[in-house]
């Protein structure tokens, strides 16, 4: 009887011990309970889970849809991916401020190449996408005098002009996701720029004539720009009949400082010296002396404001004669005319 319980110990022992030897086979894939396939490749440790490879990027909305052409707005573009963007091109034009999130892209638009209204593709890029100043172009085609009203200095013998401190943009092609938005002419510095680029090579013969034959174009076309912005012609200032009648206020720079001084507060405007560069916006209006005798011998209307990385302002304008649509005011005034000096009117809103 003894050994018979013995035996019937020994066996109630060992099926306690073999369900603590089950038990303790199937917790020992895992202590934090979270169970393990047997049949794991490798040591018995459990098998590592495979990473999820990452989104591609893609862009599925782009808010606002419309932008004015002078930019300046902050353009939010959503999607999915996109925390590698560092660089937004829009028509080919680099983009600033860019700040990215695997679900969002924001950027300040630029303004229009050329201040034209339609879509333009918005591009996004891994690498950054340095701006650079627009560069100018140069025409003649209407008997523009190229001296700018100085006799013996033009911009053709001058030399080239400064060079951009930055790689140009990058090919849309080579984007990593587009989209687009669209460009339309919004508010009156919208439309007075797009005038102003509309004309600035072909001249609106058929409505204000030019003034080439009498001394040159300049101050004609700046005040064309600014009845585009919105001014109306009056009785002290006026182009009628195609330039057959004008006021010396349209059409010679050293009557029209003066008057845009004589009426700055009806004109909402403010004089500023070279030295006020950060008061100055597209739309502004440029005045030159290139002798220092303190008339004005040329005017322009600003294109772009431009601030270098080091934080050098240049200012890009508009302009007959010399017929262009960015040209640069430092290169103005030390390479095309040495010694020359500038001022500006500036609008207050």
């Amino acid at each position: 009887m003894t050994a018979s319980m013995n035996r019937r110990a020994l066996f109630s022992l060992a099926g306690v011990a073999g369900i603590g030897f089950a038990l303790a086979a199937c917790s020992s894939g895992s202590e934090d309970g979270n169970d393990r396939d047997s049949g794991s490749k490798g040591s018995g440790r459990g098998s590592e889970t495979t990473p999820a490879p990452s989104a591609k990027p893609a862009a599925s909305a782009l808010t606002p849809a419309q932008v004015p052409l002078a930019g300046g707005v902050t353009v939010t573009v959503t999607g999915t991916g996109l925390a590698a963007v560092k660089g937004v091109t829009v028509g080919g034009v680099a983009a600033r401020d860019v700040q990215a999130t695997a679900s969002k892209v924001t950027f300040t638009a630029p303004h229009q190449a050329m201040y034209t209204a339609g879509n333009a593709d918005v591009a996004l890029f891994t690498s950054v996408v340095e701006p650079i100043a627009s560069a100018n172009q140069s025409s003649d085609g209407n008997g523009s005098a190229a001296n700018d009203g100085q006799s013996g200095v033009t911009q053709d013998n001058a030399t080239a002009a400064p060079t951009p401190t930055a790689a140009a943009t990058p090919a849309a092609g080579a984007a990593v996701a587009t989209t687009t938005l669209a460009y339309a002419a919004l508010t009156d510095v919208d439309r007075q720029l797009a005038y102003a680029m509309r004309y600035w090579k072909d001249y609106n013969l058929a409505e204000y004539g030019t003034m080439n034959p009498i001394g040159g174009d300049c101050a004609n076309y700046v005040c064309q720009t600014l009845i585009a912005r919105g001014w109306e012609q009056r009785s002290d200032w006026y182009n009628r009949a195609a330039g057959a009648e004008h006021s010396a206020t349209w059409t010679y720079c050293p009557t029209m400082d003066p008057w845009l001084e004589d009426h700055a507060a009806e004109f909402a405007l403010t004089r500023r010296s070279s030295d006020e560069r950060d008061k100055v916006k597209i739309g502004d209006i440029v005045f030159f002396d290139w002798n220092a005798n303190g008339s004005p011998d040329h005017t322009t209307i600003v294109s772009e404001v431009f601030t270098e990385p080091d934080g050098t302002i240049r200012i890009k304008s508009a302009s007959h004669n010399q017929d262009g649509p960015y040209r640069d005011l430092d290169e103005m005034i030390t390479v095309q005319h040495p010694g020359g000096s500038a001022w500006f009117h500036t609008f207050d809103a």
